[in-house]
């Protein structure tokens, strides 16, 4: 199993977003969980916490998940494409998602998980690496490395 070396995430500067965030957003939850959640960028709060989904979205995500019988901290593991936060908010540039690519691999070598939730097209593109419409791909099982994949809207689109 690969090991996830949290304080070399801490110190990259592979993209121009190392020297705009304040903190690095790695990951919540359980590191060996069999549920995977990949959103696509930490937002303003998120660069704030250090902790991936909790702002707005994260919110609607956690009641969402409670709603639906999952323990956070246990049965799942949360965590973006981009590790650092874009400006503004924007979508991560193609550069930033293959500069944080590799984190990313390791991060799901690590964990582990047998189901990958991609959530919204950022997280697609970086995981299944297509460009595909979110109405095309929301609710449709892809198959990635041998694990099942499931598309789904970003909380922020509800």
């Amino acid at each position: 199993m690969t090991t996830f070396d949290l304080d070399a995430c801490l110190r990259c500067s592979a993209c121009e977003l190392a020297a705009t965030r304040h903190k690095v957003v790695v990951g919540r939850g359980n590191p060996v969980a069999p549920l995977m959640l990949i959103g696509e960028a930490p937002g303003a709060q998120e660069d704030q916490s250090g902790m991936p989904f909790t702002g707005r979205s994260g919110q609607t995500l956690d009641r969402l998940l409670n709603e639906a019988g999952f323990n956070i901290e246990q049965d799942l593991y949360i965590c973006n494409a981009v590790k650092c936060r874009p400006p503004n908010n924007r979508r991560p540039k193609k550069n930033e998602l293959a500069a944080c690519r590799r984190w990313l691999d390791i991060q799901i070598s690590a964990v582990n998980p047998a189901v990958i939730v991609l959530i919204g097209a950022t997280a697609v593109q970086a995981v299944l690496e297509k460009k595909a419409a979110m109405t095309e791909v929301r609710g449709q099982w892809q198959t990635w490395q041998g694990r099942s994949v499931m598309p789904i809207f970003h909380p922020a689109y509800l």
